[in-house]
């Protein structure tokens, strides 16, 4: 059985910085984990993912220059550090992973995910 745990969310202030980290258990393989986001109401948006390999992130035009996913010292682990936050950043941020090959950026694609942490940005 899959689970993806995330951690580091919270409260932080406009231009602040929080760190985000998934860690798997039972992903025997992926292609890719990453993250997505989520307001109330809204469709759920992808924000960052990493091959397995390490290699070519891809990031929302929203979050670059902003945020970094790199893999943690275990394979299965990701981290995402968010700087300059900005009150739109706001939302429930999940942790994914995609077992198939292809690089995709939707949500359906992934079929494993997290339970979700909270992010707020606010003075």
């Amino acid at each position: 059985q899959v689970q993806l745990v995330e951690s580091g969310g919270g409260l932080v202030q406009p231009g602040g910085s929080l760190r985000l980290s998934c860690a798997a258990s039972g992903l025997s393989d992926y292609y890719a984990m990453g993250w997505f986001r989520q307001v109330a109401g809204k469709e759920r948006e992808g924000v960052s993912w990493i091959r397995s390999s390490g290699r070519n992130p891809w990031y929302a035009d929203s979050v670059k220059g902003r945020f970094t996913i790199s893999r943690g010292i275990a394979r299965d682990t990701i981290v995402l550090q968010m700087d300059n936050l900005r009150p739109e950043d706001t939302a429930v941020y999940y942790c994914a992973a995609k077992s198939s090959y292809g690089p995709s950026s939707q949500a359906d694609d992934f079929e494993f995910w997290g339970q979700g942490t909270q992010v707020t940005v606010s003075s």
